[in-house]
């Protein structure tokens, strides 16, 4: 038995125990509604009420059980008081297994269909609304209409509150539709049957099932979130069809601030921010970003940095682009920062114009330094600009707005606080380029790893971009990995310390890089997922891994590569200790 069934099967005892403690049900009970609630306070009252006020089906016919789910609030005080003036509504209040909205689901979702059983109802509805949602005067009815017309699962047609839609940025709306229509075109396409298919939705907010049905496909899965999806491939998988008549209507809450790590409310705020917080560098020109920062004076203050490493054949030119807005005031520094290049890739630098300096003689008393991360933290030491930018330095046809465009946002934006570079990366071949094939250990590792641990990063384009910036006190409060986890770890540990939107990126166009073996990759991998496993699963779970060398089998022998996944502590953590 897998930890899944064991959990599942942990929640429906509990359930099984919360079941005794209600009143038995009505004889003339025909369908149950489940609502899992937690900390609604603002939006249960309306739901209930919408509920005490269902017309074509007689209140002695329904019951409502409203699941609290590690409630802190009034939630409770509000449902009770706003059943009160219903009196003919019968509310039940369960204790929901504070595992998660979907986990709560299940538990009144298994409770409603004991009941319905115990009546020899197996025709009888199981409807789904959700806390924040206000139902139709007529959605139960409709769907028991449905029911009655041969359906065994029915999908309600899911709006948004107006006053609440209307504050949230065109593009998402726009997009929203865009992606209604893709899946109302997957609905047509599906083989036929004889049940309405009149809308796309089938979700939380409004979806029901018979008794039979229910028991059929074994329930709903006590999933934290996403339940609801999980649920209709369960449907799907066991040939029972969904109806999805426009006549079943509910309007939900369009905020962006939700109670479920996914959900409606993810994907209006990760919406919300890319419309929000996505930038061009175009929009950021030499004059534009020269006035910026003049207006910002010492606040504004720019330092560069350059990690350099054998690159002898694009530094120069790099240099030679920066050194004018350096000139200008644009930028207050501009330090190359060089891990003992052999090809003289410091010597150009200098030539050219860049401070230089050998990442091993700044903070020389943690030894040597031991990679890419290494080296931007210690560049936080001998820089003192409040702005602070990284730029790869092994870009072919560098573009001053490669600096400009990170360097706008956060002047024009003081609510901004890091700031990731967005291109394209095409991918060279020989004398071939594909478009939008580089990127490799992002699309193959960093992205999925983002959409299933923290989603809420999942809007940003490139996140393992070498090209990023932010302000002093936020890059001085993050500890840095040593090596190539340094971009992915910044990144969640600046979510976490200061917010998605203290977030942004901006396109900076096409960048093209030197690319590296598979093999080579397998390492920057590796290093990627140590970072990001210890900000998604902890310390102890990284050491009880042991991520010691990478074993990389070649030609029947075994090759072991040392890959640095060490940390620096916060550089604000060594000053305060000095």
């Amino acid at each position: 038995m897998t930890s899944v069934d064991l959990h599942e099967r942990a929640v429906a005892a509990d359930a099984a125990a919360r079941d005794s403690s209600l009143a038995a049900p009505s004889p003339a009970l025909r369908a149950c509604v489940v609502i899992p609630a937690h900390d609604e306070q603002e939006y249960v009252a309306r739901c209930v009420d919408a509920l005490g006020r269902q017309v074509g089906v007689a209140p002695e016919a329904f019951e409502v059980l409203l699941v609290l789910d590690d409630c802190h609030d009034e939630t409770e005080a509000r449902a009770r008081e706003a059943a009160r003036a219903h009196p003919r509504l019968t509310l039940h209040l369960m204790t929901g297994p504070a595992a998660g909205a979907g986990a709560a689901r299940k538990a009144g979702m298994d409770v409603a269909c004991r009941r319905l059983h115990k009546l020899d109802r197996d025709n009888g509805l199981i409807a789904c609304t959700d806390a924040d949602t206000t139902v139709a005067p007529d959605w139960l009815a409709a769907q028991m209409a449905a029911i009655a017309a041969g359906a065994r699962a029915v999908g309600g047609r899911i709006e948004l509150n107006p006053e609440e839609a209307a504050a949230l940025p065109p593009g998402v709306l726009r997009r929203r539709a865009a992606a209604a229509t893709e899946r109302m075109a997957k609905i047509d396409a599906a083989p036929p049957d004889d049940l309405p298919r009149e809308h796309w939705q089938f979700s939380g907010a409004s979806m029901a099932v018979t008794a039979e049905a229910y028991v059929a496909i074994g329930g709903i899965a006590a999933h934290p979130a996403l339940e609801d999806e999980a649920f209709e491939r369960r449907l799907q998988d066991h040939g029972i069809a969904i109806a999805r008549p426009l006549a079943v209507r509910v309007r939900t809450s369009a905020r962006i601030h939700g109670r479920a790590r996914r959900g409606l409310a993810h994907d209006l705020a990760l919406a919300d921010w890319l419309e929000r917080r996505s930038y061009h560098g175009d929009d950021y020109g030499l004059d534009r970003v020269r006035t910026l920062r003049e207006a910002a004076g010492e606040q504004g203050s720019v330092s560069v940095v350059l990690p350099t490493r054998e690159v002898a054949g694009t530094i120069g030119e790099i240099v030679d682009v920066l050194v004018p807005l350096r000139d200008l005031g644009v930028i207050d520094e501009l330090l190359v920062i060089d891990a003992a290049s052999a090809d003289g890739t410091a010597e150009i630098a200098a030539a050219h114009g860049a401070t230089v300096v050998q990442e091993s003689t700044v903070l020389p008393e943690h030894g040597p330094a031991r990679g890419k991360g290494d080296a931007l933290w210690r560049s936080l030491a001998v820089t003192s600009g409040e702005l602070v930018a990284f730029l790869d330095a092994d870009t072919e046809d560098f573009h001053e707005r490669f600096a400009l465009g990170l360097l706008g946002p956060l002047l024009e934006d003081p609510t901004i606080r890091f700031l990731k570079g967005a291109f394209r990366r095409p991918f060279r071949i020989g004398d071939r380029t594909v478009p939008d094939g580089g990127g490799r250990v992002t699309e193959l590792v960093a992205r999925p790893l983002l959409n299933l641990h923290v989603p809420e990063l999942a809007g940003f384009v490139q996140p393992l971009a070498g090209e990023f910036a932010g302000r002093r006190s936020l890059l001085e409060a993050l500890p840095f990995p040593v090596g190539y986890g340094v971009e992915i770890a910044t990144l969640i540990d600046a979510l976490r310390l200061a917010g998605l939107d203290a977030l942004a990126q901006v396109d900076l166009g096409t960048r093209q890089n030197r690319h590296q073996s598979l093999r080579a990759l397998s390492g920057m991998a590796y290093a990627v997922m140590v970072a990001a496993e210890r900000r998604i699963h902890g310390d102890a779970a990284v050491a009880l891994a042991s991520p010691g060398p990478l074993a990389l089998p070649r030609d029947g022998d075994l090759e072991l590569q040392q890959i640095a996944v060490d940390e620096r502590p916060p550089l604000q953590a060594l000053e305060r200790a000095a």
